[in-house]
């Protein structure tokens, strides 16, 4: 018996769609996710055709006390060039024309299924945006958690931005404190290509089913170039090992304490969100770009609890992009759900 592809839309798939009157079904979307982190990236026209080259000042020069009748060495400064490169995510649709046009309307149809390929390809791109590794996935971009792996100086100079919250097992996650700016973090696009998910109508094609016979479908194609530049890593903090099963309890991370020493580990912030002035503590304030803290919906609900506390006057509700979210210091605290809570423990 011929099995039918799992990739192809079926007759059971239309029936799940419509309603009884075969108008297209509004679909309850149970699987989307909210990746606030892809709508702040700054986005950067890349310098190469596959990706972007950074160069980094890796030493100074060495200037001299000179005697009388004394010279001085020479000497000069260093570099060195980074290239991060772009990942290319790329999905098609094919959708049996006579399927498509069953209900009369075959524009909603196939909007019925663009609507999950959008959401699909927008959660694999924060994904990679937070976990990809070159290593693993070479045919990815590298992310923000394999360029922040390790406490330990002596074997990564970003360990210097990564702050142990004490989780040692195996249900650990990571709060993400980011700096966008042209000089600090940016997502890269490549150079001559256009930035963003594209979407095109390919019409109807011949389709080739998994026995060698052609039937007419409706064909769309997806496509989406990205890839992360880090210029300067100390513009980026990741708080890692924070324990969720013990976020309700007395042995829970200082979350707060581990934000505060997150921002000042910032050579500088942000000019676009007015501090907070209600505490004495320092606040974080410079021109290299905009600054916000990113957590999953586990972390974010217990700084949501901890900003209702009235004693509490770091954190805060306030409104930012027409929205009611949890701000420190005037500083945005983003959902990100790509971020996971079965992180393994970093050291």
């Amino acid at each position: 018996m011929a099995t039918l592809s799992s990739t192809a839309l079926t007759l059971a798939d239309w029936a799940k769609r419509v309603e009884d009157d075969y108008k297209t079904a509004a679909i309850v979307e149970l699987l989307s996710q909210s990746n606030e982190i892809l709508d702040d990236m700054l986005i950067v026209e890349g310098n190469l055709p596959t990706g972007h080259k950074t160069t980094v000042r890796t030493g100074l020069p060495t200037a001299s006390w000179r005697l009388l009748n004394y010279g001085v060495q020479k000497s000069k400064s260093t570099t060195a060039q980074v290239v991060d490169t772009c990942g290319n995510l790329e999905a098609f649709s094919d959708i049996d024309k006579d399927l498509a046009d069953l209900n009369g309307n075959s524009a909603e149809f196939r909007l019925s299924e663009t609507r999950a390929f959008l959401e699909a390809m927008s959660q694999q791109m924060a994904q990679t945006l937070i976990y990809g590794n070159l290593g693993v996935n070479p045919e990815r971009f590298h992310g923000l958690a394999p360029r922040y792996n390790s406490v330990n100086i002596a074997t990564a100079q970003t360990a210097a931005n990564v702050i142990d919250m004490g989780g040692t097992g195996s249900t650990n996650t990571s709060l993400w404190i980011v700096c966008w700016g042209a000089d600090t973090a940016h997502g890269i696009f490549p150079k001559g290509k256009t930035t963003g998910l594209s979407h095109k109508d390919m019409g109807e094609w011949p389709v080739t089913d998994a026995n060698g016979g052609l039937y007419m479908a409706y064909r769309d194609h997806y496509k989406w170039e990205l890839g992360f530049s880090l210029r300067d890593w100390r513009y980026v903090v990741r708080l890692a090992n924070i324990d969720v099963a013990l976020l309700n309890s007395v042995n829970a991370a200082n979350l707060i304490n581990g934000i505060v020493r997150g921002l000042r580990r910032l050579p500088t912030g942000s000019t676009r969100y007015n501090p907070v002035t209600t505490s004495d503590a320092p606040t974080i304030s410079g021109p290299m770009g905009r600054v916000a803290i990113y957590c999953n919906r586990v972390v974010s609900t217990y700084l949501d609890l901890q900003a209702m506390n009235k004693t509490n006057v770091l954190l805060d509700m306030m409104q930012f992009e027409g929205h009611t979210v949890t701000m420190f210091r005037g500083i945005p605290v983003r959902s990100v759900d790509a971020i996971l809570n079965t992180e393994a423990r970093i050291v």
